[in-house]
């Protein structure tokens, strides 16, 4: 059982700047995230996309934005448990709460702050027969979380994207043999990384599969082999020990959806005073919220966290008297 303060659901940037406004209040967070990473969409989706509306910084690469917000909560020593998603939430006689998540993990707190962007992301799974035959370690994978299971392995890559390309440069020299399937003729992702790719394929690192689809999968027990088909709907079959399809990651509400809080068109309803839910000692912030005259920008998801510690403080701690401190006049007071 892990034990803390503040459960922060969503290890994005509005939640990683949430474990600063609570460090601030000297509250320990603990961050749960479904992404095997910090960063949400930003690491997860674009990031190499630069940023323009945050205070003090013209632009700013959205992986630089999350490497920046870590290095800033880490005097506050917040503890992770990433790769895993909260599927259940239970709120004892004492007011505490009980989340589990879908590994087993448990996680004891006084406050959950759900910080989620727009909700759990999921793989977006493209539509190939029985596909979930060989998931849960059997051969297909969505995410890659740790590169050394593939060395001196078969892979196949599907997608087209940053994610994609990254993985296949990455990949090509830990892999046996590495295929990368594109349904187009050019890339989504960035230039320089798909040049990387066509280099790949030039020096026979790579097969390079453009115009193509995987279709089928094929394998008794384990996968084992898939079928590809190109444009001129020509079929041929691959052997391989692992089928990778990264097509991005798709939102959805998830398990939240049943913990009887208010919800409107796939977002929490919150009390604007301080973001705080219909159910005492849960707060919603970020793009995972609404209320009239909501936008949905970081930076407003970092004024909401602020409101939400002070509101949180109280909840902690109701005897105890609070003054607002500046950090221009007392600095950073770690634990």
């Amino acid at each position: 059982m892990i034990h803390t303060d503040i459960c922060i659901i969503g290890a994005g940037p509005v939640g990683l700047f949430a474990v600063f406004e609570a460090g601030l209040l000297k509250m320990r967070c603990h961050i749960v995230d479904v992404l095997p990473q910090i960063g949400g969409q930003l690491t997860e989706i674009y990031p190499k996309k630069p940023i323009y509306d945050i205070p003090g910084f013209p632009d700013i690469l959205a992986q630089d934005l999350i490497k920046n917000l870590r290095q800033q909560i880490d005097p506050f020593q917040p503890t992770f448990t990433l790769g895993e998603r909260v599927e259940s939430l239970a709120k004892l006689e004492d007011e505490s709460f009980i989340l589990a998540t879908s590994e087993g993990t448990q996680i004891s707190c006084k406050i959950v702050v759900i910080a989620g962007g727009l909700g759990c992301f999921e793989p977006r799974k493209p539509p190939i027969p029985n596909l979930e035959k060989y998931e849960s370690g059997k051969g297909i994978q969505y995410m890659i979380t740790d590169p050394e299971k593939f060395r001196n392995k078969r892979i196949v890559i599907a997608g087209g994207g940053d994610s994609a390309l990254d993985w296949t440069n990455f990949l090509a020299d830990v892999t046996s043999e590495l295929v990368l399937v594109h349904r187009n003729e050019s890339f989504r992702g960035a230039p320089d990384s798909a040049e990387k790719v066509l280099e790949l394929a030039k020096e026979g690192k790579i097969k390079l599969l453009l115009n193509s689809n995987v279709n089928k999968v094929h394998g008794e027990n384990n996968l084992t082999s898939v079928s590809i088909e190109d444009k001129d709907k020509v079929e041929t079959i691959y052997e391989t020990d692992y089928f990778i399809p990264l097509f991005g990651l798709t939102p959805k509400l998830g398990p939240i959806a049943d913990w009887n809080l208010n919800i409107d068109k796939n977002a929490i309803e919150v009390n604007t005073l301080d973001y705080s839910t219909n159910i005492k000692g849960i707060f919603a912030i970020g793009d995972i919220n609404t209320y009239e005259g909501k936008l949905k920008l970081i930076l407003c998801g970092f004024h909401e966290a602020a409101l939400m510690a002070q509101s949180a403080f109280k909840i902690m701690n109701p005897n105890k008297k609070f003054t607002m401190k500046y950090t221009t006049v007392n600095g950073i007071e770690t634990f």
